[in-house]
């Protein structure tokens, strides 16, 4: 892979990451604006079914063929209660924890259990070992969610007014 394809991959999971907080304060609002966060849930999961269904037709892509490639074991379909998990906690935890601070804890949780998927190649990952570089890493993630979250300045998570 060349630099500049190595690159564009990296910005685009920059990208990735970035929308993150966007979406959680926007869902934060429709859950205020729908009355409880499981609603601004299911609006988003459905909005994002909209938003891809074009994208599908317009690439041309055909349908999956189950018969011919075998029904998958059941736990590959348990990947949307895991985004129905992560968009609900983001709308009830953004107004206590702050955009920056919930942020910072997902990507802590991400970078820890994604380091244990790669350490055993779980789901049919590449192994790649803890090493004490990796380690120290995920440490230095650690200190920085806690001066994000607790340092000076941080003061008390307050729910927003609206």
């Amino acid at each position: 892979m060349g630099t500049l394809q190595w690159a564009g991959l990296l910005l685009l999971a920059a990208l990735a990451g970035a929308v993150v907080p966007f979406q959680s304060a926007l869902n934060l609002n429709l859950a205020r604006g729908l009355g409880h966060p499981l609603w601004a849930t299911m609006v988003s999961l459905v909005v994002s079914v909209l938003v891809l269904l074009p994208v599908i037709v317009a690439l041309r892509l055909p349908l999956p063929s189950l018969t011919q490639t075998g029904m998958p074991p059941l736990w590959m379909w348990t990947g949307g209660a895991f985004g129905v998990c992560f968009v609900g906690l983001a709308v009830v935890l953004l107004p206590r924890l702050g955009a920056s601070g919930f942020v910072a804890l997902a990507l802590a949780g991400q970078v820890m259990s994604s380091m244990v998927l790669d350490h055993f190649g779980w789901f049919g990952l590449a192994e790649k070992h803890l090493t004490m570089p990796r380690l120290a890493g995920a440490a230095l993630l650690i200190a920085g969610v806690v001066l994000i979250q607790f340092g000076e300045g941080a003061g008390k998570p307050v729910a927003a007014a609206g």
